[in-house]
């Protein structure tokens, strides 16, 4: 059969699918069938929706708005109430449903708090800066099929809410969940969008106050609650004794738990000639960031797979018949900041070229609800320069101050960023590795991520395409402060001198938005025979053809990289010269578990234990322990975190203590080479004093909590899913692993007892020339958070065995699904 032939016989099933009545309703989908009301997003939409195993819908609809329609109801279907709580957020209403000292909600700002969070969206919404960006053309702004997708997705949530009854008892009942519009989608991929700038220093936006003046002395709304952790006096506030090391921790993706692996290989590698890609992104596994699988299909016109971040109209990581990518995690620095002077005369003017600048003064008001239920209005001032908010810190490790005489201003280029959505239609209706750079090239909507691809001609790419303020090399050594100096060459951060006119970012002649590179500044790499990332820099994206002569704001080269990234590109360079790779091997490579950080230091902690005096050391609370046991333990262990892997625990216990108190520098006999940048630094420093101090704290602790040193992992990293415990594999960030798990240690409770990040939606595709995609695919999660449905933990057991879910992108195959449903779903 022919490409063409196959295309109409797949147009026709899914055309005649369109018009067909419903044959069953998905589990945990019970209509109510109300009467049809007049909600914002009405306008007689419908999908139909074939869900095959493991919960997974392929949603079909005529157009964009009708496409979006179906995934917005099964999403809610899946995910009700943690969308809602993130629509509640959104809308800055936590403080009035949660009360304002609640934790907030993390998946779409880094607030510290309800009443912060409440401040930062309430003053985007006052500000109408989500309309304001729906209002510009595109390219600049969003596409029509953007926004269709938009409204199809408001409209499919709502009706969901208006035919279903919520049954999740995380949410059943709430009067906080309520239809939501087009707008509200929009403002929702503009909250992920800027994450890594302004969404990253909420507190800060909110919390910044002057140093003088009836705004900073008066007891009233304009206050800051002495509990938040803003709330300082900032003129008082200290300056980092080092801006550099801070500033350096704070961009690090080294001990970053949220980031991300990726690797395509190109045709010379594979068995047949085509590419193979493998993503692993690692984001939370609870809460609003999390992954939700589909597949969304417009006959004719679009045709793509994978996983979509909640709340979003869009296949955000995926593959089509052609192309499959996935991102990761960059080292760009997508802000900048600028310190200003304040005018002698004015504490709330700032010069620029010697000319005062009135500061603009945005009053934000939020509901709040009092420990005694009642409701008040709560008021604070936020402050504005021509380059962004005025901002009291980044982090509590890099303290700002707003003094008499300077204060600084945040840029964040994704403010202008609304196209998002845009990038990952045009990513997913790419028909190879050259159709994605086009796709990357006229969208420009990537925020914070690199992005690795694969195609069935058989290319490879990697390419850190973003919105990247344009501070140039020249530009940083021209217009830095003193501060800025130190900054930007630890971590690429840049504190431009704002008092001058000609210290702003230029802008490149193919930027779609000022101040940006453009795409032809982005580093790329084509058709290497591997294109890896673990969220270090692109340097060393292949080894062998390493990547250099980027300004310092994308990344660094010529340092130390992460296990993470030693480990994967040792073991995909190795992958790759065996060559004839298929699908097969992508799986094993994910399902590796294998430890880098273990294997350059256990051997040789396990020689030195075997010298300690006695088998004993002495422990961080001066309590001598007994240790003997753990060397044959360290010595036999195999170097893996496979659920069956016995000492994977007890190193893991000890190299997190080791790394924690003994520094960088003083951890390795051999230092870091630039030359040897895979290989280097190695052989651990057992002389130094914390590795018989970690070893025996880590003995202590295990063997308080009832563990035996030589215990399988899975029996002591695990999750409770419905009463059963399901053993996790994988290791943290700090062993090197891959398939990445961040769990969290309870030894009262028996060790890892839930993972809060890690391995979440996991491709591994090909091609094998039948014109279908040969795909696996894992959430490891499962798809839906209600404790209630069949696809709370089904995905998450097959995690734990190391299995993946076979790929159904072909008619053929969706309907050959064993147990195959089929819904219509429509507003009418």
């Amino acid at each position: 059969m022919t490409v063409r032939s196959r295309l109409r016989s797949f147009a026709g099933v899914s055309l005649a699918l369109l018009t067909a009545a419903s044959v069953s309703l998905p589990s945990g989908a019970a209509a109510a069938g109300p009467e049809r009301t007049g909600h914002p997003s009405d306008g007689g939409l419908s999908a139909v929706i074939r869900y095959t195993e493991y919960g997974i819908p392929h949603i079909v609809g005529k157009d964009y708005a009708n496409v979006g329609f179906g995934s917005g109801w099964a999403q809610a279907n899946d995910q009700v109430c943690e969308l809602a709580k993130g629509f509640v957020t959104l809308r800055g209403e936590r403080s009035r449903h949660f009360g304002p000292e609640g934790k907030a909600d993390h998946s779409l700002s880094d607030a510290g708090d309800n009443l912060s969070s409440d401040l930062f969206f309430r003053g985007i919404n006052d500000a109408r800066t989500v309309e304001k960006l729906l209002d510009r053309p595109a390219p600049a702004g969003p596409s029509h099929q953007a926004k269709e997708l938009m409204r199809g997705w408001a409209a499919g949530y709502n009706a969901w809410l208006r035919q279903n009854r919520v049954t999740d008892p995380t949410c059943k009942g709430a009067d906080w969940i309520r239809p939501v519009t087009a707008l509200d989608v929009a403002r929702r991929g503009y909250a992920i969008t800027v994450l890594g700038g302004q969404g990253a220093v909420a507190d800060s936006i909110t919390g910044a106050r002057p140093p003088s003046g009836p705004d900073a002395s008066r007891p009233d709304a304009s206050e800051p609650d002495a509990s938040r952790p803003d709330a300082s006096r900032p003129k008082s506030a200290p300056e980092p004794a080092d801006p550099a090391q801070a500033a350096g921790a704070l961009f690090s993706r080294r001990d970053a738990a949220m980031g991300s692996n990726a690797v395509a290989f190109s045709g010379s590698t594979t068995a047949d000639g085509r590419g193979l890609l493998l993503g692993n992104p690692h984001y939370p596994w609870e809460g609003g960031r999390r992954f939700w699988q589909s597949q969304l299909t417009i006959p004719g016109e679009l045709d793509v797979a994978g996983g979509s971040l909640l709340g979003l109209p869009m296949i955000s990581i995926g593959h089509n018949a052609h192309t499959a990518w996935s991102h990761t995690v960059s080292t760009g620095v997508p802000l900048n900041m600028f310190e200003l002077k304040t005018a002698p005369s004015d504490p709330y003017a700032y010069l620029v070229d010697g000319k005062p600048e009135k500061l603009t003064k945005r009053e934000v008001s939020v509901t709040v609800r009092g420990k005694d239920g009642r409701l008040s209005r709560v008021s604070r001032t936020q402050w504005w320069t021509r380059y962004g908010p005025v901002v009291s810190g980044l982090g509590r490790g890099l303290p700002l101050p707003w003094t008499n005489t300077s204060l600084f201003a945040l840029s964040d280029p994704n403010t202008a960023n609304l196209r998002f959505t845009d990038t990952s239609l045009g990513l997913s209706k790419a028909r190879g590795v050259r159709g994605v750079q086009d796709a990357l090239r006229r969208t420009q909507g990537l925020p914070w991520v690199n992005t690795v691809a694969a195609d069935s001609a058989g290319h490879s790419l990697y390419t850190q395409s973003q919105v990247l303020p344009r501070v140039t090399d020249e530009l940083a050594g021209r217009c830095s402060t003193p501060m800025g100096r130190q900054t930007f060459q630890a971590s690429g951060l840049a504190i431009l001198d704002g008092s001058r006119g000609d210290c702003v970012p230029g802008s490149d002649a193919d930027a779609l938005q000022p101040g940006v590179f453009g795409p032809s500044a982005m580093p790329a790499l084509v058709d290497a025979p591997y294109a890896e990332n673990s969220n270090d820099s692109a340097w060393l994206a292949n080894a062998d053809r390493p990547l250099t002569g980027y300004p310092r704001i994308f990344g660094d080269t010529g340092t130390a990289r992460s296990y993470r990234t030693r480990g994967a590109v040792e073991d995909v360079s190795a992958t790759a010269r065996r060559g004839r790779l298929t699908v097969d091997d992508l799986q094993k490579l994910q399902f590796s578990d294998r430890a880098p950080a273990g294997d350059l230091t256990a051997a040789d902690a396990a020689k030195a234990c075997v010298t300690l005096p006695g088998g004993r050391a002495t422990g961080s609370d001066g309590t001598t322990v007994d240790v003997s046991a753990a060397c044959g333990v360290l010595a036999r262990w195999d170097r893996t975190t496979h659920t069956g892997s016995k000492g994977a625990l007890l190193f893991d216990r000890f190299w997190r203590k080791f790394t924690a108190t003994v520094p960088d520098d003083q951890q390795w006999r051999v230092p870091f080479s630039p030359a040897s940048p895979v290989t280097t630094p190695n052989t651990l420093n057992t002389g130094a004093d914390s590795f018989a101090r970690s070893l025996a704290d880590a003995v202590a602790e295990l063997r308080a909590a009832g563990i035996p040193l030589d215990a399988p992992l899975g029996e002591h990293q695990f999750v409770i899913r419905g009463g059963k415990r399901i053993p996790v594999p994988g290791g943290s960030n700090a062993l090197g692993v891959w398939n990445i798990v961040e769990a969290r240690w309870n030894a009262a409770q028996g060790g890892y007892t839930e993972v809060g990040m890690g391995s979440s939606y996991i491709q591994a595709v090909g091609w094998d020339g039948s014109g279908c995609p040969v795909a696996r695919t894992l959430l490891t999660y499962s798809q839906s958070s209600n404790t209630a449905s069949p696809h709370f933990s089904d995905q998450t057991e097959l995690f734990s065995q190391g299995r993946m879910v076979k790929g159904r992108f072909c008619e053929k195959d969706i309907l050959a699904s064993p147990g195959l449903k089929v819904v219509r779903v429509s507003e009418r």
